[in-house]
């Protein structure tokens, strides 16, 4: 393929698509030529645009991936983005249609190289959720495996420190002299936080901490 790899993508969290964008804005041979937060807008969007490739959510509030998958021509391939590693979700947006999955705790350069390698050809899963495709495509069930909270999960311990301090309504002074850090690096791992939990500010992210009990 020459040029440019043109993305679509497809969240229905604003914070998210942000940081997503701002990490594909530093490779020279990615462009992101559209995005959307609901299924109807992505569908739309992406048979208007032709992307080589969309990004896609798996949950959202109208339907989800899957429901975007039906909706497209054929054309861009898919890559799957999403928080969850649950094997239903992975399998359900595979036989869909999508072309590779890959969980939101990716890096920039982990999500280039797999926007690069699906667009070429390629399928694009981790060890473990390839796992999954192979297990259900040869009649073999999953194991099943405990509840698990991947947006927690994917905190680092530092992230998940200064989580606990906004928790209890630490400034970002306050959470600086605590940890022994500058109030910068607060600053990065808070929206760092913000990102991996897509909570959209300070009081969503409070909320979603005393929900879990993290305080």
């Amino acid at each position: 393929m020459s040029g440019k790899f043109r993305v679509f993508l497809v969240d229905d969290h604003g914070v998210f698509r942000s940081g997503v964008r701002a990490e594909l804005a530093r490779e020279g041979d990615i462009e992101v030529v559209g995005e959307a937060g609901a299924v109807a807008d992505a569908v739309a969007g992406i048979n208007s645009i032709k992307p080589d490739v969309v990004l896609l959510d798996v949950h959202m509030p109208d339907g989800g991936g899957v429901s975007v998958l039906h909706g497209i021509h054929s054309g861009p391939v898919c890559l799957a983005l999403s928080v969850s590693d649950a094997a239903e979700d992975v399998i359900a947006v595979i036989r869909a249609g999508a072309r590779g999955y890959v969980t939101k705790t990716t890096s920039g350069p982990e999500l280039a190289a797999a926007i690069r390698r699906v667009a070429s050809g390629d399928a694009v899963f981790s060890p473990r959720l390839a796992g999954f495709v192979l297990d259900s495509f040869t009649g073999r069930s999953p194991v099943p495996e405990p509840a698990l909270d991947p947006e927690l999960d994917s905190l680092t311990k530092r992230e998940m420190e200064v989580l606990r301090l906004l928790a209890r309504g630490y400034t970002y002074r306050e959470i600086a002299e605590e940890l022994f850090i500058s109030i910068k690096t607060v600053e990065t791992h808070t929206s760092n936080v913000l990102r991996k939990t897509q909570q959209s500010n300070r009081n969503a992210l409070t909320r979603w901490a005393h929900r879990r009990r993290i305080d």
